[in-house]
């Protein structure tokens, strides 16, 4: 009798049908973790923007920035680094990514208020590109610095602190 080398059709079907059971579990709990981490790094950069904003109003006195393109190097990377003194269009306290207001599967929405252009408060929204792909949660701060969060819309001043 020959003895066949190698393994059998029902072999190779059983050890596939394993790696998909396997992959069918892990796959919607790495998408989890991926969304968790999209919803830390939000918090993170609100809490970024909060302490710039903080910084750049007793810095230069002119009240928060009018953008957050005015808390990066505004383009002028040169300002940020010393001799160069950063000034109140390039201040460099946060970097170019998240001016832009996009990061980590978030939108960043910067509004400075205040009577008279005298940006004496603001408000900061972030919020997931895609619901439930990028991110569950909707977050808002103001120049109170709590930051709230909602999971259905558009977070507001009226909403929980996170």
């Amino acid at each position: 009798m020959r003895r066949q080398k190698g393994f059998s059709l029902i072999e190779l079907l059983i050890v596939v049908a394993i790696i998909l059971i396997i992959a069918a579990i892990a796959i919607p709990n790495l998408l989890r973790s991926r969304i968790s981490a999209n919803e830390a790094s939000a918090i993170a950069s609100m809490r970024t923007i909060v302490t710039s904003e903080i910084i750049y109003s007793s810095t230069f006195t002119l009240g928060f920035s009018g953008n957050l393109t005015v808390l990066s190097d505004g383009g002028a990377s040169a300002n940020c680094f010393p001799p160069a003194v950063p000034a109140t269009a390039s201040a460099c306290l946060i970097d170019t990514t998240l001016a832009s207001g996009i990061k980590s599967g978030y939108t960043f929405t910067y509004a400075p208020t205040g009577g008279g252009g005298s940006n004496s408060t603001y408000t900061l929204n972030a919020d997931p590109i895609v619901v439930g792909s990028t991110g569950q949660r909707h977050f808002y701060t103001d120049g109170s610095n709590v930051i709230r969060m909602n999971f259905t819309t558009a977070a507001s001043v009226s909403d929980p602190a996170i």
